[in-house]
């Protein structure tokens, strides 16, 4: 693990993480250029004072920046272990350099040292030193922004931390022991109360109270005023060279392993390229060259002054994210946050995040903005790509409280007509299985409502099924939930969904295929789809039934194993279909190849942009409105917006203007656009006889024909096959089974070209008409159609004149 990439990213997720990674590596890279410009610097200044500069002090601090910058690139290469031994030789070495700088504190201060400022331990001076004195347009935060770099190594251990052997106990000893010993130690220097502010080395100058020198100050220079104050000069020369070649070493250590930790996590695809490490530590020789090219490029400033902002400013981002991570795990009250530091508390970890945020925006204002613009940029890329990865964030803990948070709140407020949205429960058995009828269904739902896709198992074994059908919803970018009911009876579904949502979530809609097989099929599957339609009807669902003339279920087309690579069901043309009992397996006839093709064809029909085209409303009943909401829905999305409504109602002959304007207005109080409004008033008409001819040949298999047959055989037949047609019943809803008939030749004559049907679904009442001569109804209505869906609401009103 690395450090602070890891505390942000695991933390807060991949988007916040990412961002700040990325920013967090090329801080601690620009940190190298920054310390070794600072060592430049000093080993310039001694080469001034014996006269041996190389070419000027600019060029100069480029030229010994490169080189130094090289070899320690050189010592990093090397692995860990070197690293470890360089840094322990320059930790003795700025030791004996700090306690050789307080030895010389306490010796007797001579003439020379007090022309130059020096008199020792002295209140006064302490008093006066104690008052800030900023000069030459400097500011606190001015010199706060470049003196904050040097607390910046807080993270130099957690950076590491893959490297240590027991990271849990180590970082929070070591940090907080470094934390302790560099403030006392910056206290002290600060502090000593040892050197005048302004001296100008000439013992005859007279110094007037208040008022600077106007000579040249030799006190200006802290590193010449530490050597004059120390014991032996020349260790406070090694002692600076140890602390910026030691920081610069950690800096460079720590770039590549967060950065390669970024690119092993394949947050940013183009960068995997430095996720690569080399060896048996598996050292990020890629990250190492990376941070080596930026590092030269900013040692070509050659000016401290300049670089230390620019990476205050990415520090105080990084530091900020790490207290907000702190403080955001502690808010999603999240069982597996359990800090084990005992005076840990959330509101200072928030505290932190602010204080960092404002000290960035007065330290340099446009250089803030600019870093939170990365940052933004940055997150905002991530959260479009959405990589695939779950580190149990504070977000999703976040997400979670607050979606229970939302659904309690939602559970305390009534249902209005003006928030009514479509809830669809749609049985598409795998979410594979039936592409058409999910695409529809998440049409209506799209992100603004819930949509469920359900499956009902004979076996209760679903557990493996699951979480392989949400995973295919969410790779193909379905807002939809994947819902499995163990049962050995379909009728049961309903039943068992109606545990499905929370509060207020809950399906208010039913979505099923029509059943193309009804005359193959067992007595006892049609009753079971007939009565999930009565279900529906109970529990109060609105009710929709798609049909497509190639059908539905292409789950005999699916390939077991897997999609392809655009994420869409992998459909491939089976050898032995389903959709004909062949004796032997082989190649299809050319027949069924041929509705095979069609069949993958229509399946993905709602999948695509639809072509400018009608969406023809038949409304024939007043069901409370849903069908009519349901097809303005669909014209609010991108992919049916060319699509035009067209208005079908029944009316009386002689009254079509009337009825028409009578439409028109409703509509207008409705505010929903139409291109037309059609009067239908020749619908009572009989139908013609060729295709009453068509029902009766669908329904004979089913019909008891008692008439022809002896009182006590046709009571014999009818206790035996109680589902089938009697001639009573024929009789009694001849008005409405011609209705059905009729109702399909005036679809044939206006509709037949309509990218959509929808159409009121007629209603069979339990108990009186049976199951089979309904699915007839079902079947004539819908024949030889385009894409059809049939629609009955709960006659609650879904629609209201206000907004």
């Amino acid at each position: 693990v690395v450090g602070s990439y890891y505390l942000i990213s695991r933390s807060l997720g991949p988007e916040f993480g990412g961002s700040i990674g990325l920013i967090f590596a090329f801080a601690n890279a620009v940190a190298v250029a920054m310390y070794v410009v600072g060592f430049a610097e000093t080993v310039v200044d001694l080469l001034k004072e014996y006269a041996h500069l190389m070419v000027d002090e600019m060029n100069d601090i480029r030229i010994i920046g490169c080189i130094t910058v090289v070899l320690l690139l050189g010592i990093s290469v090397a692995g860990m272990e070197w690293e470890a031994k360089a840094q322990i030789v320059l930790l003795v070495i700025l030791l004996v350099a700090i306690v050789n700088m307080f030895v010389g504190t306490g010796i007797p201060a001579t003439e020379d040292k007090k022309s130059k400022g020096f008199f020792g331990y002295n209140a006064k001076i302490f008093m006066e030193n104690f008052k800030p004195d900023f000069r030459d347009g400097e500011t606190f935060f001015s010199v706060f922004a470049i003196f904050f770099p040097a607390a910046t190594g807080i993270l130099a251990g957690a950076n590491i931390s893959g490297d240590l052997r027991d990271p849990q106990a180590a970082i929070p000893k070591g940090t907080l022991l470094a934390i302790f010993i560099t403030g006392i130690t910056y206290l002290a220097v600060a502090l000593s109360g040892t050197v005048v502010r302004d001296a100008t080395g000439n013992m005859t100058d007279l110094a007037t109270p208040g008022i600077p020198c106007n000579g040249s100050s030799v006190t200006g220079a802290m590193l010449s005023v530490m050597t004059m104050v120390s014991g032996f000069g020349p260790l406070i020369i090694a002692g600076t060279f140890s602390a910026t070649l030691s920081s610069a070493l950690a800096s460079l250590v720590s770039a590549p392993k967060v950065f390669q930790a970024l690119c092993k996590d394949n947050i940013y695809k183009a960068l995997h390229f430095f996720a690569k490490g080399h060896g048996k530590n598996n050292e990020p020789i890629r990250g190492y060259v990376l941070t080596f090219l930026i590092s030269v490029a900013f040692i070509l400033i050659g000016d401290l002054n300049t670089i230390a902002p620019i990476i205050s400013n990415f520090f105080l981002a990084s530091y900020a994210l790490i207290n907000f991570s702190c403080f955001h795990a502690s808010y999603a009250k999240s069982p597996g946050w359990r800090p084990a530091y005992k005076y840990y508390n959330m509101w200072l970890s928030l505290l932190g995040a602010l204080l960092c945020c404002v000290v960035m925006f007065v330290i340099n204002w446009w250089a803030a903005l600019l870093t939170y613009g990365i940052e933004i940029l940055l997150y905002i890329y991530v959260t479009v790509k959405k990589p695939d990865v779950n580190w149990g964030s504070s977000t999703q803990a976040v997400t979670f409280v607050s979606a229970v948070s939302n659904a309690l709140s939602l559970s305390g407020v009534e249902d209005h007509v003006k928030n009514f949205r479509p809830q669809i429960l749609v049985l598409t058995g795998s979410v594979r299985a039936r592409p058409a009828l999910l695409d529809l269904a998440h049409s209506f739902s799209k992100n603004y409502g819930l949509c469920l896709s359900c499956e009902v198992l004979i076996m209760p074994e679903m557990n493996n099924g699951m979480e392989r059908n949400q995973q295919w919803l969410h790779k193909n970018k379905r807002k939809a939930f994947y819902a499995a009911v163990a049962s050995e009876v379909l009728r049961r579904f309903l039943f068992c969904s109606q545990a499905s949502g929370l509060g207020r979530m809950k399906p208010n809609t039913f979505m099923i295929g029509f059943k193309r097989n009804w005359r193959t099929a067992e007595t006892d599957a049609v009753q079971s789809y007939v009565g999930l339609l009565h279900d529906a009807f109970d529990f109060e669902y609105g009710t929709l039934v798609l049909r497509m003339n190639q059908g539905l279920d292409v789950s005999h087309l699916i390939e077991e194993e897997g999609q392809d690579s655009s994420g869409s069901p992998d459909i491939h043309l089976s050898k032995c279909s389903q959709l004909e009992v062949l004796s032997v397996c082989g190649p299809p006839p050319p027949q069924v190849a041929k509705m095979n093709e069609k069949l993958v064809e229509a399946s993905g029909q709602f999948k695509k942009k639809q072509p400018k085209g009608t969406i023809d409303v038949w409304w024939l009943f007043d069901d409370g409105g849903l069908t009519l909401l349901l097809p303005y829905i669909l014209t609010t999305r991108k992919k049916w917006k060319d699509c035009k409504l067209r208005i079908f109602i029944a009316g009386q002959p002689g009254r079509t203007e009337i009825d028409k304007q009578e439409m028109r207005s409703l509509l207008q109080k409705f505010r929903i656009k139409c291109s037309d409004i059609i009067v239908v008033d020749d619908i009572h008409i009989k139908p013609r006889n060729d295709n009453i001819k068509k029902l009766e040949d669908m329904i004979e298999p089913f019909r008891l024909h008692e008439g022809t047959k002896g009182r006590d055989q046709a009571a014999g037949i009818q206790k035996e096959y109680p589902w089938k047609i009697t001639d009573a019943e024929l009789s009694s809803f001849e008005e409405k089974t011609h209705l059905q008939v009729r109702l399909n030749e005036l679809l044939q004559e206006h509709s037949k070209s309509a990218n959509l049907i929808v159409l009121s679904l007629p209603i069979a009442r339990k108990g009186t008409i049976s199951d089979f001569l309904y699915m007839a109804w079902l079947d004539i209505l819908t024949k030889d159609l385009p894409p059809t869906m049939l629609v009955r609401g709960n006659h609650k009103s879904v629609l209201t004149f206000y907004s």
